[in-house]
């Protein structure tokens, strides 16, 4: 059920601009007969013991937007959450009727001084490789990137977006990362793969459902023939 909920929201966000796959990390469980040192069999099953996130990059699609923009290494967007900030690839931009400039999701994008950007919706902007953003020849900022040492400490905060969980693992300025206006980094799922994994793992779902079906007739019927045989 577990990798059914994954690969179903692994899907239904392939087509999210920035959203990175989750996966599952398995392990064994072993009976407890088996722990305890008993002679009975062991017994080990399958478990989805967490699930991770895989960070690598999606592919670039180039719009010609130029409130579209993408990343080009390793780093993330630093936008204002509701509750701090958050980390996002998501670089579909707007324009948030108090003029900042923000994701999709409505989060205004971060200065590198900490603060929000003010753009003029009715006139075009100029981002540069650096993250500066320009508007009639003007600089009206430089969007933060960040990076980190690790990213075992983000965890997701809605779909493309992160919270980092970790005070020892602060996020650091990006420098080997490069802004792309006109561009759009897609999610990173393999649709092809999701879909052919989903459906193997429906079946096996479902044969695991017959087979409890199965043990639950062959209960039943014991003990029926255990209380004819009585009376």
């Amino acid at each position: 059920m577990e990798s059914l909920d994954l690969l179903a929201n692994n899907l239904a966000n392939s087509g999210t601009a920035g959203y990175k796959r989750d996966q599952e990390f398995y392990g064994l469980y072993t009976s407890g007969d088996a722990e305890g040192g008993s002679d009975a069999p062991a017994s080990t099953l399958p478990v989805v013991e967490r699930q991770w996130t895989d960070f690598s990059p999606g592919v670039t699609q180039t719009t010609g937007n130029p409130m579209d923009v993408a990343l080009s290494g390793s780093g993330f967007f630093v936008v204002n959450g509701p509750n701090g900030p958050l980390y996002t690839r998501n670089g579909s931009l707007q324009t948030l009727p108090t003029g900042e400039l923000a994701t999709a999701d409505g989060y205004a994008l971060r200065d590198t001084n900490g603060t929000s950007i003010q753009v003029a919706s009715s006139k075009p902007i100029e981002i540069l490789p650096d993250g500066s953003v320009k508007q009639d020849g003007k600089l009206l900022g430089q969007i933060e990137l960040a990076t980190f040492k690790s990213t075992d400490s983000l965890t997701k905060a809605g779909n493309a977006c992160f919270r980092n969980s970790d005070p020892k693992n602060p996020p650091v300025q990006a420098t080997s990362v490069e802004v792309q206006q006109g561009k759009l980094e897609g999610s990173n799922v393999p649709v092809a793969e999701a879909a052919m994994r989903l459906v193997g793992v429906m079946r096996q779902f479902e044969m695991l459902q017959k087979a409890i079906g199965v043990s639950s007739d062959m209960d039943t019927k014991s003990i029926q023939e255990v209380a004819r045989v009585g009376s």
